[in-house]
């Protein structure tokens, strides 16, 4: 990757996973942030079909508008 950014970001896991994540990165000999990138482009496919909070809202939201253009009618 020419040009890599190399900024620096804060990430909290739960104490439970994170020495897991260590415990990996110690086996492979390699950085928690290796470890980190990696499981990132591995579940990033699965990830990306998760509805996002707009798609959840909106339908609920849609299904309010229904419900409530629904009881004006006999």
């Amino acid at each position: 990757m020419p040009g890599t950014d190399k900024r620096k970001q804060s990430l909290y896991f739960p104490e439970d996973m994170l020495n897991e994540i260590q415990a990996e990165a110690n086996r492979q000999d390699r950085s928690l942030s290796w470890i980190v990138q990696q499981a990132w482009r591995i579940a990033r496919g699965e990830i990306m079909r998760f509805p996002s909070v707009n798609d959840v809202l909106s339908g609920v939201a849609r299904e309010d508008e229904r419900e409530i253009k629904g009881q004006g009618t006999p």
